[in-house]
Order: structure tokens, then sequence, then C-alpha cells
């Protein structure tokens, strides 16, 4: 598989990790869109939010456990943060292996402009 997230969970990429265990891996996204961008990733190679099923779905339950978790590391759990996940090419997704950005540290308004 030419996964560049597998290949960062086996450890062939190396990445600014932030948490770890094993269903789940966090790290610094290489391109911060905010001053905390830390990407999350199943353990488990899932395409992404449309390959979601009952097979699969612990691991985004345990992705969602350990958000709050890294959010207070990080310092934006009270200011507040943002989850994103996208979902095919069409809506921004890069990578094609589920992932959430948590992003804080800063404003974000509503609706984007």
């Amino acid at each position: 598989m030419d996964c560049i997230f597998c290949k960062i969970i086996a450890g062939e990429i190396p990445s600014k990790k932030v948490y770890e265990d094993e269903h789940v891996l966090a790290f610094e996204d290489i391109s911060p869109r905010a001053p905390v961008h830390i990407l999350l990733i199943p353990k488990e190679h899932i395409v992404s939010a449309a390959e979601i099923n009952g097979e699969n779905s612990a691991y985004v339950a345990k992705i969602f456990e350990v958000i709050p978790k890294i959010a207070e590391q990080m310092g934006v759990k009270e200011s507040g943060f943002r989850v994103v996940t996208n979902c095919g090419a069409s809506a921004g997704q890069s990578v094609m292996h589920l992932h959430f950005h948590l992003l804080g540290g800063r404003s974000f308004s509503w609706p984007p402009g």
C-alpha cells in the first residue's frame, strides 16, 4: 500500500507525534493552518468518512475520546478548537486515509469567508 499515513504509522516516515495508542496516532500537521494543527488518524486504513461502518467505527470513537486530551495538552481545550474531516478529493481530502484535523489557537469565523 502506498499510503503516507500508513507509512507514518509503520514508522517508515517520521512525524512529530503528540499522542499514540494501539488505535490512534496523532501528530503535528506539516503545513499548519492554525497555531495548533494536529492530525488524528486511525491505525486501521479507512479511506474516508464515507467508509465508516459497524466494523471500523470503534476507531472513530477512540479518536473522539482522544481529542479532548490532546486539546488540553495543546492548551486549546478551554479557549475552543475545531475538528474537521474532508471526505473525497472534491472536499479537499489530499490523503486517502481517514484523518481528523484538530485546529486551535486562533479565532475561526462562521460562516467561513
